[in-house]
């Protein structure tokens, strides 16, 4: 598929997103979640993920029962992580179901993944950056 081909492709499954799909974008859209930004069906390669959090390289993928065992997603899986990305998979029935237990399940793999990209002291200041990340050496 073409690069225009997988935007329009994207393009369609954020329109034509399932029950499961919306209600989960419904607690990661605007940085809702530990402040982390996702992304709804973004094309990876020659895929279209759920959804992405670029910062954390994590993709979420929302699956239903034509999923259960299949090939093709243990080679999806496999390519995304060769690109660096973990993949984290939920049922429908799990996220209608249990919303609360898949936010907290998402929350608890952001935060093995990588520092907060705005972490605060324990006073709620925002603390600087650390040298490596951004700041400027001392000396």
């Amino acid at each position: 598929m073409r690069n225009g081909q997988k935007r329009d492709r994207a393009c369609e499954l954020r329109k034509d997103m399932t029950l499961a799909e919306r209600k989960l974008w419904s607690i990661l859209k605007a940085q809702q979640l530990d402040g982390y930004r996702f992304r709804c069906q973004m094309p990876v390669g020659p895929y279209v993920a759920d959804f992405a959090c670029l910062a954390a390289s994590l993709i979420i993928e929302v699956d239903g029962g034509q999923h259960l065992e299949s090939a093709s997603d243990a080679a999806r899986d496999s390519y995304l992580a060769r690109q660096g990305f973990r993949v984290l998979r939920f049922w429908n029935n799990d996220v209608l179901a249990n919303l609360e237990g898949v936010r907290a399940v998402i929350a608890q793999r952001l935060s093995e993944a990588c520092p907060h990209p705005n972490p605060v002291s324990s006073t709620g200041q925002a603390l600087p950056p650390q040298t490596g990340e951004g700041a400027e050496p001392e000396g």
